[in-house]
């Protein structure tokens, strides 16, 4: 069963991100044209442009590029009491896995790097994600592919959570107030806001962001639009939303 606030959090997304809001202002283009002929064009020409510009690899390695934080320095790692890997979703209908779900790509990432910091530093480790789709909570599969396949043993697991806030509330109950100095996994785009959340939540934060963004290596082909720049593009605007929305909530 899908959370209702999964649903709603989606249909708003739906509207303000990319390609959504792309197609409301396309099809309001198509309904002014004969009431606001000149109006109609120019919103036709500006969507037009921005639908050229977000499928740019070159527009949406800037926009991730921007939100990144620089790699933890070793000895900020080393006063951490505990790593932090925060889930990025999973594979429904997996026929490569005997549970029929299993990790994508983006949190494989994520807990390969859990992994290495907690072999480097020896650090205890958290793994955060529910099931706010139905199925089995994301932290399971973490864990499992920690400790079967990278041979991490992991001591928490946090398997409530729908989201980024619900990630730092619940682990806060898991780890407060021993363990408040934490270093904290992702993608490195989704660390502001992830970061603005734990440290909401009672935690010091050391951000520890893996699957930077990297540019095209040809100027030609980092200005050929394709889906993939899209969808990069549509991430980076909403991690800015989310960190416009948590300034505006005063975090």
């Amino acid at each position: 069963m899908i959370a209702t606030s999964v649903l709603l959090k989606n249909a708003i997304g739906s509207l303000l991100l990319p390609p959504g809001v792309l197609i409301a202002a396309l099809l309001l283009a198509w309904l002014l044209r004969r009431r606001l002929p000149r109006g109609s064009a120019w919103l036709f020409g500006c969507t037009l442009a921005a639908f050229y510009l977000l499928s740019t690899p070159w527009c949406s390695t800037w926009l991730l590029q921007g939100l990144e934080p620089p790699p933890p320095t070793p000895a900020a790692l080393a006063q951490v009491d505990a790593l932090v890997v925060l889930g990025g979703g999973k594979r429904w209908h997996a026929l490569d896995q005997p549970g029929g779900e299993a990790l994508n790509n983006p949190t494989l990432t994520r807990i390969r790097y859990g992994a290495q910091l907690a072999r480097r530093l020896g650090k205890p480790l958290l793994v955060s994600g529910g099931a706010p789709k139905g199925g089995i909570a994301e932290a399971v599969l973490m864990r499992e592919a920690l400790e079967r396949e990278f041979g991490v043993p992991v001591r928490w697991v946090e398997t409530r959570s729908a989201d980024t806030a619900d990630n730092a509330t619940e682990t806060a109950r898991l780890l407060l107030p021993a363990h408040r100095r934490v270093a904290l996994v992702s993608q490195a785009w989704h660390l502001p806001r992830a970061t603005r959340a734990f440290a909401s939540a009672g935690f010091e934060v050391v951000p520890a962001g893996t699957d930077y963004a990297s540019p095209e290596p040809s100027t030609l082909l980092a200005l050929l639009p394709n889906a993939t720049a899209l969808w990069q593009s549509r991430i980076a605007l909403h991690e800015w939303l989310g960190l416009l929305w948590h300034r505006l909530r005063g975090q």
